[in-house]
């Protein structure tokens, strides 16, 4: 296999594992981001983040609101994705500050919120296998950011959030491609040991 057939192969996963995602009932998809935001509290539990980057849902992504809602209730603070200079960087989040839509209909934290370094990231995806590796939406933006924590001297716990259908087998990695250290769905944490 040529690296040029890896991102056609991603895209072929992606888009089936979307397709899946966005087949789910509305209904189903509530309950389980209940069951998905019960076991993210159990997970942040084990070691309480300093900071906690999540995001704001888009399409039929886990809602994950609920779960930063009462982060922040708990005095943690909160920091979501905004694009800027073609890559995301996190900034600080509260309830009561109204997000603006971004690019691609992102809601994003305003311009002028203060960047904040995360210690804990919940990230979104389009599929994951069970070696931690994940397919984002194809534009590489929390690889990048991910990787500029890291350099930075970051080590920041990753936790892929998404919908058990996501999973896919295998997903071929790129040397850019950023592991995961726990995936977590609606049938709960899955832990990977080659991430740590």
């Amino acid at each position: 296999m040529t690296d040029t057939s890896i991102p056609a192969r991603k895209t072929a996963l992606r888009s089936a594992a979307l397709d899946r995602r966005d087949a789910l009932p509305e209904q189903y998809r509530a309950e389980a981001s209940a069951r998905i935001v019960g076991s993210l509290g159990s997970l942040m539990a084990e070691v309480p983040p300093t900071v906690l980057a999540g995001f704001a849902p888009i399409r039929s992504e886990v809602d994950v609101m609920p779960f930063l809602l009462t982060v922040r209730a708990n005095q943690i603070p909160v920091a979501l994705p905004r694009l800027s200079g073609g890559g995301f960087v996190f900034r600080a989040w509260r309830p009561g500050v109204e997000l603006v839509p971004g690019v691609w209909g992102i809601r994003e934290p305003p311009e002028n919120a203060p960047i904040a370094t995360p210690d804990f990231v919940l990230v979104p995806l389009a599929a994951f296998d069970r070696n931690g590796t994940r397919i984002g939406y194809g534009r590489g933006h929390y690889d990048r950011a991910l990787t500029a924590l890291r350099d930075a001297g970051f080590a920041p716990r990753l936790v892929g959030v998404a919908f058990a259908t996501q999973e896919v087998d295998a997903i071929p990695t790129e040397v850019f491609d950023v592991p995961l250290d726990v995936v977590v769905t609606e049938d709960g944490v899955r832990r990977f040991a080659a991430a740590a």
